[in-house]
């Protein structure tokens, strides 16, 4: 099944740069390409693209609201990766926190782009430990502490373990092997911590797990 890919930043260089490292793959195809977000979510609910590679900051409409008017507006909507030139951009970290599946660097190597809007496309997100670790120190706790409250303690010991090695950016079968499990236990486990933390996937889970002090980026 090929993936497909639509791409918005507001440098046409390196849209046609994407495009062609992506184009050049038999099971990666860009359908579309837009300049600023204003009109992502029309452009998105016309192509129907499996994932979004989103610029983080553009004039008009920057990555962080194009985002959130994707997820509010369109039904189904596609995977998203916002892109960044700097790892400690605070947009960065308001894009994770508005939906967004992962972030990449622009100077990340075309290999790993091409990895990265893969793993999204089959419903895995873009984990960075450290970034995620670092960005969500420089924020500080936010406002979601009451809400954290109330499902701090509906977590399971197990579940608590499982959030722990998600922020470590562990996958499924690394987090059966810490825990000696099976990796379908771990899987059920992160479906259960995603409902009770109402995240729409593993980085909104990890992003809520600091913001309310959880975890802590120590």
């Amino acid at each position: 099944m090929t993936v497909t890919v639509l791409l918005v930043d507001d440098e046409r260089l390196i849209r046609a740069g994407l495009a062609a490292i992506i184009n050049a793959e038999d099971d990666l195809t860009v359908v579309g390409e837009a300049e600023d977000g204003t009109g992502v979510a029309g452009e998105v609910a016309r192509l129907r693209p499996d994932v979004v590679l989103m610029d983080v900051r553009m004039p008009r409409l920057d990555g962080i609201q194009a985002t959130r008017r994707i997820l509010e507006t369109v039904p189904e909507p596609p995977r998203i990766i916002v892109v960044t030139t700097f790892e400690n951009d605070e947009y960065v970290y308001d894009a994770l926190k508005a939906g967004a599946n992962g972030f990449l660097l622009k100077r990340t190597r075309p290999e790993e782009i091409l990895q990265a809007i893969r793993m999204v496309a089959h419903g895995d997100s873009l984990l960075f430990p450290a970034a995620i670790r670092a960005l969500a120190a420089s924020h500080g706790p936010a406002a979601g502490v009451e809400r954290a409250v109330r499902w701090h303690g509906q977590l399971t010991e197990r579940e608590a373990d499982v959030l722990g090695l998600m922020a470590k950016g562990h996958s499924n079968a690394e987090i059966a092997g810490e825990l000696f499990v099976s990796p379908q236990t771990v899987k059920t486990h992160v479906g259960n911590i995603l409902g009770k933390l109402q995240a729409r996937d593993r980085t909104q889970a990890v992003i809520l797990a600091y913001e309310t002090g959880f975890i802590t980026p120590g």
